[in-house]
């Protein structure tokens, strides 16, 4: 399970996003204060952060600094409120994954922080296999049979969401929410019609698929 430090100085707000991690299958550490915030991202070792721009005792821009002058390579999402001033050039410069902001929707907030753990995963520059197949992450290059694959964007992320969630029961919601993320507004449908795609590429048998399987009631489960 995936851990990820939540730093706002809003009660209110920080509580929204714990839950909402929560109920996505994180582990949730929080802080109230820069100051804490930059001690608990030395000691918990977080798998991302997520930190407020403006904060008592030590302000977004401040931890990222410190944390990347340390040598600390956490994958950092900032939180900025509208209206505010935000480089975001500098932003990305002293260490930012991404930024996000407020008020910002709940897929948004979700897509951001999947794209980044997706990006910053030890399995970024891997090629993952399962059956004939094989995925390089880094190429964004799909063979089958030693034979490419040739993949919309869309097929190809959802392909990859699959790879790094193996043998677990995904809602049609939750991968709505991580790969299409907050934009594009799709419908559980298209989940559908995209798994079928995938089965008429990557399956043997499309029509008694082994590995992209249907969970009745619930949405799909992928099997290496």
């Amino acid at each position: 399970m995936q851990t990820i430090l939540v730093i706002d100085d809003d009660d209110s707000l920080q509580d929204t996003i714990s839950v909402m991690l929560e109920q996505e299958g994180f582990r949730v550490a929080a802080a109230l204060d820069g100051k804490e915030g930059y001690e608990k991202a030395l000691t918990l070792k977080p798998d991302l952060m997520i930190v407020d721009l403006r904060l008592p005792g030590m302000n977004g821009v401040e931890i990222c600094k410190q944390l990347r002058a340390g040598g600390v390579q956490t994958p950092i999402v900032i939180l900025s409120a509208i209206g505010e001033e935000v480089d975001k050039v500098l932003l990305l410069e002293i260490g930012a994954d991404d930024y996000v902001v407020k008020p910002f929707g709940r897929r948004e907030l979700l897509a951001r922080i999947r794209a980044v753990l997706r990006r910053s995963s030890p399995d970024a520059h891997a090629v993952l296999r399962f059956g004939e197949v094989e995925v390089d992450l880094e190429r964004r290059h799909v063979t089958r049979e030693k034979n490419e694959v040739k993949m919309a964007p869309a097929e190809y992320n959802l392909l990859v969401y699959f790879l790094q969630n193996p043998d677990r029961a995904l809602t049609r919601d939750m991968i709505l929410n991580s790969v299409w993320g907050y934009e594009a507004y799709p419908n559980t449908r298209t989940v559908d019609a995209h798994v079928v795609k995938l089965r008429q590429k990557l399956e043997e048998d499309s029509s008694n698929p082994r590995h992209f399987i249907t969970v009745h009631g619930v949405g799909y489960r992928f099997l290496p």
